[in-house]
C-alpha cells in the first residue's frame, strides 16, 4: 500500500512541477531574447522532459500494476483521450525544446528574435494539459466505462 501511495504522489507532483515548467517558460519567453535567456527557458524544458519521464512512468505502473485492473483503463475511451491529450502536448511541444536547443548556443549576449509560434505553442500545451484534470475526473466518476452486458 505504501509503495501505491508513493507511486500516485509522484505521478501528482510530477504533473504539477510539470505544468509549472511550462507556464514558467511561458512566463519567461519575450520577442526578442539573448541567448543566456533562452538558455534559462531551456533549463525549464530539460525539467518538463524529465516530469514527462516521471508521469509516464508512474502513469503505466498505475495502469498496470497498482489500484484498478488495467481493464477499467483500457476500456474507457475518456482513458484514451487523456492518453491521446498527453501525447499530443508532446508532439506540439518538439518544436519549442528543438527551437530552444539550437539558439541557446553561441554567444550569451547575443539576441534573437523568437517566432510567437513558439509562444503559441506553449500556449497550445497549457489547454491541453488544463483539459486533463477534467478527463481524469471524469473517469474517476465512472465516465466512460462499459456498462456490463
Amino acid at each position: 500500500m505504501a509503495l501505491e501511495i508513493l507511486i500516485r504522489y509522484l505521478h501528482f507532483i510530477s504533473l504539477m512541477l510539470l505544468v509549472a515548467a511550462v507556464i514558467g517558460q511561458q512566463y519567461s519567453l519575450k520577442k526578442r531574447m539573448k541567448r543566456s535567456e533562452i538558455a534559462r527557458v531551456q533549463a525549464l524544458d530539460i525539467l518538463y522532459a524529465v516530469m514527462v519521464v516521471i508521469v509516464l512512468a508512474t502513469g503505466f505502473a498505475q495502469w498496470f500494476w497498482i489500484g484498478k485492473p488495467a481493464e477499467f483503463y483500457s476500456s474507457n475511451p475518456v482513458f484514451h483521450a487523456k492518453v491521446s491529450l498527453f501525447l499530443l502536448v508532446g508532439v506540439i511541444s518538439a518544436y519549442p525544446s528543438v527551437f530552444f536547443g539550437k539558439h541557446k548556443k553561441g554567444d550569451p549576449d547575443e539576441v534573437v528574435d523568437i517566432p510567437s509560434s513558439i509562444s503559441w505553442s506553449i500556449r497550445a500545451e497549457l489547454v491541453l494539459l488544463a483539459i486533463m484534470p477534467l478527463l481524469a475526473t471524469l473517469m474517476a466518476k465512472g465516465v466512460g466505462i462499459p456498462v456490463s452486458q
